[in-house]
């Protein structure tokens, strides 16, 4: 559910201090700060430690690019994050994903179109998501294609954009200029 107004509003730059101003100048993209930053900048130290994870699975995770993109939207699309799917279109066309395919994570895993390991990918996902656990086949299709580090990557990447989209969504964190929702 996408609140029609924020809860929290981002906080004005006027009322950023020392320690936030550093905070989202590191954040700073394009010359402007995301909603997303700036709503969570009330509580610089979580927003410091949260950084540090978020930008692992973002930028450091052993998952390729484009399938962890694929995790993040499934996630997004599950958990109704209208803010979170909007941001990850842009990246996922970014890394080679298609409106077709777009389309498709919508459906999900049993879609024709996905490779197996797309499949169990968006598997692993909706599994995590309803059941907390990744079952037994999902997990054998996996280890043909992951070692431990990725399927790590997989759940926690689940786990946070699960987490995320809990707050963005309770915050009413509202979609950046520019930015899409769910259409």
């Amino acid at each position: 559910m996408q609140l029609r107004e924020p809860r929290v509003r981002p906080l004005p730059k006027s009322e950023w201090n020392d320690e936030v101003r550093e905070l989202l100048e590191s954040v700073r993209r394009q010359g402007r700060v995301y909603n997303i930053f700036a709503t969570l900048a009330h509580h610089p130290k979580l927003l410091k430690r949260w950084l540090v994870f978020g930008n692992h699975l973002l930028f450091k995770s052993t998952l390729p690019a484009r399938e962890r993109e694929l995790i993040i939207l499934r996630t997004a699309w599950l958990r109704r994050s209208e803010y979170e799917w909007g941001q990850h279109v842009r990246i996922g066309k970014q890394v080679g994903l298609n409106d077709e395919e777009l389309d498709r994570l919508k459906e999900g895993a049993n879609t024709p179109g996905w490779n197996r390991l797309e499949s169990a990918l968006l598997r692993a996902v909706d599994e995590l998501c309803e059941y907390t656990t990744i079952s037994d086949p999902t997990w054998q299709e996996l280890a043909v294609h992951y070692n431990t580090q990725q399927v790590l990557d997989l759940i926690f990447t689940v786990g946070q954009y699960s987490m995320l989209a809990m707050a963005l969504n309770s915050l009413g964190v509202q979609l950046d200029e520019g930015i899409t929702g769910f259409d």
